[in-house]
């Protein structure tokens, strides 16, 4: 018996809410014995009657106050299962739309209990809610009464010819709710109701709503609430009774943190105006020609032909030519260069017969001139083609043995090529360097405006700021190419240049010189100015000129400088140019080559 006793007493424990009874003859008799596993059933099943925490009742009395401020007293009765305490959460805040909200203010929160219940209060706000802890010392067991008191603004707004007053007086729980009861008390004559109940924003009307004999007061009931769900009680006013205003936040999102005000409008016109004007002026300083255009530029030019004499503008190579044109040692000016040095007698191009190799291929012999004449960029070029892969010396070499290998041979001939127009005092920087430089900062700024934009658009309303710098840096990014200044002189050679490139491209000797050329010097003035024609891309029109040199005469079925295979002759050679000139710039620039050195010209 005294092991019943026990056991009684230990059931008793492991039953939460349930007070322990002192043992009676009739409960030693009817009490059961349990072995070891039932008493941990028992225990087992102590967390699921914790959690059969609920609301037993939720009555809220809301007065409504001066500007529509609503004064409750929600008084709770909670049935609780070994907790602290209880959240009861409030919807503060309606996203009305993409960029405004209806904020409720939830202020001077406070708690009491007539009967031990929890009374300390902390309020969190998150998102659309505010929760409101009440907790106490001690876990709880059983019922306790707690009063929670506390002020909204905002609940109150204009509804077309009334003022309506809307708000989820009751629920917000995380436990269900057996009876949910609100009274409304305006003050005011009531002139229309209604309630709903379940989630927020539910059309769900509620079990019962009513008002008063004399109409000031609205009453509301609901029974049977899930967690999370909400007795929303709307009452109508006349117009002008409450004075009530609704209070709107602006949400800050995607939309309203590039959205356009008086202060991001400002800002946005202010960059821009500072920035593009900054970069204006430092084009007009930096990067325009340094030429006073069309006097001094046309002070002692002239034709390229004069009688049976024949120069190119203030004696440029076509590279140089090439190179002062656009600022750039494209592939296509060293091309020129080498077709120049065919023809100054350092080297030989010979036309490989198509119908024997089975491609169209060209053979450059290296011929015994002297070379004193030479430039820099011409020296490195000339040793570059003659050299092989494996550093030896060479007297020819074809085309296609050029293709992905002259890669690094062709930035060292492109940096010396722009070291060159430096050093003819055409340019005071070397123009690659200056546009790379304007480039990285345009880009860095760029960078820079993407960050800040980022920023700008979490935190505040000012993106369209950081959007003006990004405008700006791409503005700079993409200007720095047109930065290189030519100095005077460059101007003036530039201004020579353009004069001599028409002549070219009208394919015609002057009157007086193609009365006074035979043949040969015709031949001899299309050699000349071939490589230029080259830089220019009219060997076209530029050929012209030599065919109908001799019409078969003497010499005129190859040049000194270019051979043909057999049944060639002065007709084709245009056509012949044009392939040669494409494939040369594809072979010394092909796959590697092309895409390598020209995002870096140093190698």
């Amino acid at each position: 018996m005294v092991a019943s006793l026990a056991l009684a007493a230990l059931v008793a424990l492991v039953v939460p809410g349930r007070p322990a009874q002192a043992a009676t003859p009739s409960a030693q008799v009817t009490t059961p014995r349990m072995d070891t596993a039932q008493v941990a059933a028992q225990v087992a099943a102590a967390p699921v009657a914790a959690a059969a925490e609920k609301v037993v009742r939720d009555q809220v009395a809301l007065r409504v106050g001066a500007g529509g401020t609503l004064h409750a007293r929600e008084t709770i009765v909670y049935e609780f299962a070994g907790r602290r305490g209880f959240t009861r959460s409030f919807v503060t805040r309606e996203h009305e739309s993409v960029t405004r909200d209806r904020v409720y203010r939830l202020e001077n929160v406070r708690a009491s209990s007539p009967d031990g219940g929890p009374t300390q209060v902390s309020v969190s706000t998150s998102d659309t809610r505010t929760d409101v802890r009440v907790s106490g010392p001690a876990a709880l067991t059983g019922r306790r009464t707690v009063i929670l008191e506390y002020d909204v603004r905002g609940a109150v707004a204009p509804m077309g010819a009334t003022e309506e007053l809307r708000w989820p007086a009751a629920g917000g729980w995380r436990v269900p709710v057996e009876d949910s009861r609100a009274t409304v008390d305006g003050g005011a004559m009531i002139r229309n109701i209604n309630c709903f109940a379940g989630p927020p924003g539910t059309a769900i009307g509620c079990t019962q709503f009513y008002t008063n004999h004399t109409h000031t007061q609205g009453v509301f009931s609901q029974q049977e609430m899930l967690a999370g769900e909400y007795l929303t009680v709307v009452v109508g006013y006349p117009p002008g009774t409450i004075g009530g205003r609704p209070i709107h936040e602006r949400r800050h999102t995607v939309a309203t943190a590039f959205s356009i005000n008086a202060v991001t409008a400002s800002a946005l016109l202010g960059l821009l105006v500072l920035l593009l004007g900054g970069i204006a002026v430092l084009y007009l300083l930096r990067g325009r020609d340094a030429r006073v255009v069309g006097r001094r530029a046309a002070e002692g030019d002239h034709a390229p032909v004069a009688g049976a004499r024949f120069e190119p503008p203030d004696g440029v190579r076509p590279g140089q030519i090439g190179t002062l044109i656009d600022e750039q040692a494209d592939v296509i000016d060293v091309t020129a260069t080498i077709v120049d040095l065919a023809v100054r007698g350092h080297l030989l191009i010979e036309e490989q017969d198509r119908a024997v190799t089975g491609r169209l291929d060209w053979t450059l012999r290296r011929l015994p001139a002297p070379p004193d004449d030479l430039l820099r960029y011409e020296r490195i070029l000339l040793e570059a083609l003659f050299t092989a892969p494996d550093g030896g010396a060479r007297d020819s070499v074809r085309l296609s043995e050029l293709d992905g290998t002259f890669a690094r041979a062709l930035a060292r001939v492109r940096s010396a090529m722009y070291d060159d127009v430096v050093e003819q005092g055409w340019f005071a920087r070397r123009p690659d360097a200056v546009r790379s430089r304007w480039t990285i900062a345009g880009m860095v700024l760029t960078v820079l405006g993407v960050a800040g934009t980022v920023a700008l658009a979490l935190f505040t309303d000012m993106a369209l700021a950081g959007l003006a710098v990004i405008i700006a840096g791409a503005a700079l990014a993409y200007g720095g190419q047109f930065m290189p200044a030519k100095t005077a002189r460059g101007s003036t050679v530039l201004a020579h240049t353009i004069g001599f490139r028409a002549f070219l491209e009208r394919g015609e000797l002057p009157d007086g010189a193609a009365a006074e050329l035979g043949s040969r010097e015709r031949i001899a003035l299309f050699s000349r100015f071939l490589p230029y024609a080259v830089v220019f891309g009219v060997v076209g029109p530029w050929a012209k000129t030599v065919e109908d040199a001799g019409e078969r005469a003497e010499g005129a079925d190859n040049l000194a400088w270019y051979e043909g295979p057999a049944e060639w002759d002065l007709s084709r050679f245009a056509e012949s140019m044009r392939v040669f000139t494409l494939t040369t710039s594809g072979s010394i620039s092909q796959s590697r080559g092309l895409r390598g050195v020209l995002a870096n010209p140093e190698g």
